[in-house]
């Protein structure tokens, strides 16, 4: 009985310490943060600002609408990071791009074509291939000849249109960052998207490559759509280990950071991590996939520890009330009524951002 005790006091004796280092370690940190930004204003040099896009799929369309009120603020953006539909609203920002541009391009598309790579000329036949051994149904992709169920990157989706559309806009900006090689520090504003390797189950930031690479595959939802193949990994949705990356944005030299968070519940519940396509029927969806490893990730939710201390450390936290809508909500009115909504809640912010920009 006396071992049994001393042994867990040893074991409370450490978990204080480990406590008590964690705790020295993160006032530390804020406090060598606090020093570099007190100094920088201290010598009249402006504040570098960062600005955060989180995943939600069709929720992106707050993200328009929240930007249009932090253009109208004023404030330069020295920074962008992104993760899945943040990462496509944030990269086409850091191109050069601006909220009404986004807006035209969000209301315009055909979504569900776009998203699900359907030919809209075959979408009245039933069954159909083309030259490359592609099956479709409807005119929806649903396999390849000589694709092994064995790959784990087959998902139910190649991506190919929404890439495209990517390149195209893409090309009109900053038509180097189409190359294999580019630097995204070189692009208007510096940008990073996070994706998520899945072979070794840990967070990728791009920083280099094609840019719409980077893009489609931090927007990879896993069963959905294909993952990217860059340098042996296989490269899906980063909103499974970092769905808001004010740790990334900080990392890049953002001493003050703006978050759009499109979650809405903060517990992590499903509709904040996966696309529910209303058509569930597509063949194939879980060839090739993890199960155990997925269903894993479900169970433990690993990245919500992260997400919760990158929500402590914005300096404007701008959270739209979309509660009533999915990630797959892409229709025009609904894409209408969440950028409003994006609107609505920066516009609450107003004040904070006021104070930001004396700052600067």
């Amino acid at each position: 009985m006396t071992k049994y005790h001393r042994r867990g006091d040893a074991t409370q004796a450490v978990r204080r310490t480990l406590a008590l280092a964690g705790l020295l370690l993160w006032m530390l940190w804020g406090g060598l943060t606090g020093d570099r930004v007190m100094a920088q204003e201290r010598k009249g040099e402006r504040l570098k600002v960062g600005l955060v896009l989180g995943g939600g799929g069709a929720k992106g369309a707050a993200h328009i609408g929240a930007l249009k009120i932090i253009e109208k603020s004023g404030i330069p953006i020295d920074y962008i990071a992104g993760t899945s539909i943040g990462s496509i609203v944030g990269g086409l920002y850091a191109c050069g791009y601006r909220a009404d541009d986004m807006i035209e391009v969000f209301k315009k598309q055909d979504w569900l074509g776009l998203l699900t790579d359907r030919d809209a000329k075959r979408q009245h036949t039933l069954l159909s291939e083309d030259d490359d051994g592609v099956v479709y149904i409807l005119g929806f992709p649903v396999s390849r000849k000589g694709t092994s169920k064995a790959n784990p990157s087959r998902g139910a989706f190649r991506g190919d249109r929404i890439q495209d559309l990517l390149d195209s806009m893409i090309v009109r900006k900053v038509p180097a960052a189409c190359d294999q090689q580019f630097d995204f520090s070189q692009l208007p504003i510096p940008f990073k998207c996070v994706a998520f390797d899945t072979k070794n189950r840990q967070e990728y930031v791009f920083n280099e490559g094609r840019l719409s690479t980077a893009m489609r595959a931090s927007m990879a939802i896993p069963m959905a759509y294909k993952a990217v193949t860059v340098d042996g990994m296989e490269l899906a949705d980063g909103g499974m280990v970092n769905n808001l990356p004010v740790d990334v944005v900080r990392a890049m030299g953002a001493d003050v950071v703006i978050a759009i968070d499109l979650s809405q519940h903060k517990h992590g519940e499903e509709d904040d991590c996966f696309w529910v396509f209303d058509n569930d029927s597509y063949l194939g969806l879980f060839d090739g996939i993890d199960i155990d490893g997925l269903l894993g990730w479900v169970l433990t939710r690993p990245d919500l520890d992260k997400y919760h201390e990158n929500c402590k450390h914005c300096d404007v936290y701008i959270n739209p009330d979309l509660d009533d809508y999915t990630a797959a909500h892409f229709r025009g009115k609904d894409i209408k009524d969440m950028v409003i909504r994006g609107y609505k809640a920066a516009k609450k912010q107003r004040k904070a951002l006021k104070k930001l920009k004396k700052r600067l």
